[in-house]
């Protein structure tokens, strides 16, 4: 069977998505010093200095999503799911992930159009940087997180449907 390698794989997808937020969230943080030191000190700053944070804090907010889809993580409204039997629980906790799979996807779909619609009109981004470049983190995220939340509710449907006969 193929687990092996593609658990190895999945595992190196999260150590490249730990890197990238760590390395994004630290050179946000060293950026942002930076811009602060030179204009309150030196009155001056680094003229694509706000362009990129505005930039990382896009990346940023994509990969951690990634990170918190992964990990089924992100915030969700559990009161009504509490309440029900486990068998219920189990498959309505399949159709939210599957909604949450097929919203992803759609926004993946869209944003997709939109960085081929900029790089089709060769829109600027930052210095020699194009925008679609800036803009790739958006279908690429919402993929994978489409991606993930469809499997995850696979997993829960599989699930609740072999419920009954673990008993």
């Amino acid at each position: 069977m193929a687990d092996g390698p593609v658990r190895d794989w999945v595992r190196v997808l999260h150590r490249v998505e730990d890197a990238l937020l760590v390395a994004g969230l630290g050179g946000m943080i060293l950026l942002a010093s930076a811009q602060i030191v030179l204009r309150n000190l030196f009155q001056s700053g680094i003229s694509w200095g706000d362009p990129v944070l505005r930039v990382l804090v896009l990346w940023l907010a994509l990969l951690g999503a990634l990170a918190a889809g992964r990990d089924d993580r992100h915030i969700t409204i559990d009161f009504l799911p509490r309440a029900l039997p486990p068998r219920v629980r189990v498959a309505v906790r399949g159709l939210t992930h599957g909604f949450t799979a097929a919203v992803s996807g759609v926004v993946a779909f869209h944003a997709g159009r939109l960085v081929l619609e900029d790089l089709g009109a060769g829109i600027p981004g930052i210095g020699a940087v194009p925008a679609w470049a800036l803009e790739a983190i958006l279908p690429v995220g919402f993929a994978v997180l489409a991606v993930r939340y469809a499997v995850r509710a696979a997993g829960c449907l599989r699930a609740a449907a072999a419920y009954g006969d673990r008993r």
